[in-house]
């Protein structure tokens, strides 16, 4: 499989490290906004392109792989480019999914390609457990917590504000709220009961930090519903205690079966992740893999994690996962 990747931040580097793992996988060119002479990656094969000459490449890439932001690049970028590859996007703005699922399903039946969307651990594997759990257990609740850890998107959204030179989001699960449903209580918890939200933010120059701090708390789909700490804090500070980008969470279901719902169960799915956008860019790539395999069969359109075979994610044969994992 030819690999393309579009933006080459934290995730495109990660999609890059995890080409390498995959021996039937190939990194063939990385696009960026940037001057090309500007970025180095680890490839020696792979050519670095302006993204001005992206469509030149129509037939020389089997599978895209969208690294920006869920804020402003994606909702752009995916249906513009499911026209011309088939393409997998890591969207992750919960709300907004089935507008972009729309968007990009148009265009990739457009073009008769291929687009995965909102590919990643949360949406993505989370949404997997949710789906599984709901099905086998139909009466019970779902519980999701994210954290600690770094949200590349909500950080995205945060660097995107005027005035804002850099900037990381921490989402922290309460505590509390984990042990109740562990405990099978069945609690009834609104967003803001099951995780606080801090960021640390290096201002611009001149910038005006109330000003700021305003603009994030009140930004809807990303802060508004939570209860918001903002640091302000040096660049020197931010480097030095805030350069990693860990994450992780839990998908839990508590759930009931019996005749009079007197067996409780809870089913727990959970991730710590010492890297949010390394573990991220596997993903992407096994979904790429996926989509490869549907577009070759004759399909086209966009899809979710939903609707792909298990079995589309791994390079081993159908006959060697049953003999090997099944």
């Amino acid at each position: 499989m030819r690999i393309g990747i579009l933006g080459y931040g934290n995730l495109g580097r990660g999609v890059e490290a995890a080409a390498r793992q995959n021996p039937d996988m190939k990194l063939v060119a990385v696009f960026t906004r940037r001057k090309p002479e500007s970025v180095k990656v680890f490839t020696e094969s792979a050519e670095v392109l302006s993204v001005d000459v992206i469509e030149d490449w129509r037939n020389k890439i089997d599978v895209l792989i969208l690294c920006g932001g869920s804020a402003t690049d994606l909702p752009e970028q995916t249906p513009k480019y499911a026209k011309m590859f088939n393409c997998v996007d890591s969207f992750d703005t919960h709300a907004n999914i089935p507008l972009h699922f729309e968007n990009v399903d148009k265009a990739a039946k457009e073009g008769g390609k291929v687009a995965i969307i909102s590919v990643g651990w949360d949406p993505g594997l989370f949404s997997l457990n949710r789906m599984y759990a709901n099905a086998i257990l139909p009466v019970g609740n779902d519980y999701t917590f994210w954290g600690r850890g770094v949200s590349q998107g909500h950080s995205d959204a945060i660097r995107r504000i005027k005035g804002v030179k850099d900037a990381k989001q921490y989402t922290v699960p309460v505590e509390k709220a984990i042990q109740s449903v562990k405990n099978g209580e069945n609690p009834l918890l609104s967003t803001r009961e099951k995780h606080t939200r801090e960021c640390y933010v290096v201002l611009e120059d001149g910038a005006d930090a109330k000003l700021v701090e305003h603009e994030i708390v009140t930004m809807p789909n990303y802060f508004s519903d939570y209860d918001t700490t903002v640091h302000f804090i040096s660049e020197d500070e931010l480097r030095k205690n805030h350069s990693g980008i860990p994450h992780g969470g839990f998908v839990l279901r508590s759930g009931s079966t019996g005749f009079d719902n007197e067996q409780k169960h809870i089913i727990e799915y959970s991730l710590k992740l010492d890297s949010n956008p390394g573990f991220t860019s596997s993903v992407l790539l096994a979904y790429a893999r996926a989509a490869f395999r549907i577009y070759n069969e004759g399909q086209f359109g966009c899809k979710t994690v939903f609707d792909i075979p298990p079995a589309y994610l791994s390079p081993k044969s159908p006959e060697e996962l049953r003999r090997t994992m099944l």
